[in-house]
């Protein structure tokens, strides 16, 4: 066991902020090796009821209840069920260690962006019927 691994144990600042660092840099690609987008996708919230079908037709959906009575849904785990974790379309893709991040695979535009995650967008709504939106704001 290492520091703040006690139940009396307080971490410092720096210690959370390692932590992080470490967490964020097995699941996400350098940007200086591998340009990217970071999470491209914002967490669905969809109704109990909606939420509670899909469990039923997809065993395994993580899904996390919010204190409004919706349910938030796992967008990385729908893009990957999708098919797209580790796929290229054109010299984007998402990423093969978290299907959440788009990336870069050498020379995009915006218009290959763009057409990536409507692709995404289309083939995760025809499945799961949920409707993705970008974090980034595209213009």
């Amino acid at each position: 066991t290492g520091p703040g691994s006690g139940p009396a144990s307080v971490l410092t600042p720096r210690q959370i902020a390692d932590a992080v660092i470490a967490v964020r840099s097995r699941k996400l690609p350098d940007p200086a090796a591998l340009p990217n987008a970071g999470s491209f996708f914002h967490n669905p919230v969809v109704s109990a009821a909606v939420a509670e079908g899909l469990a039923r037709a997809f065993p395994g959906l993580p899904r996390y209840p919010q204190a409004d009575g919706g349910v938030k849904l796992a967008a990385g785990w729908l893009i990957e069920q999708s098919g797209w974790k580790g796929r290229d379309l054109g010299r984007v893709g998402m990423y093969e260690k978290q299907a959440l991040v788009l990336v870069n695979r050498g020379g995009a535009c915006g218009a290959d962006v763009v057409a990536l995650a409507r692709a995404v967008q289309e083939d995760v709504c025809k499945r799961f019927g949920v409707e993705l939106a970008p974090e980034p704001i595209l213009l």
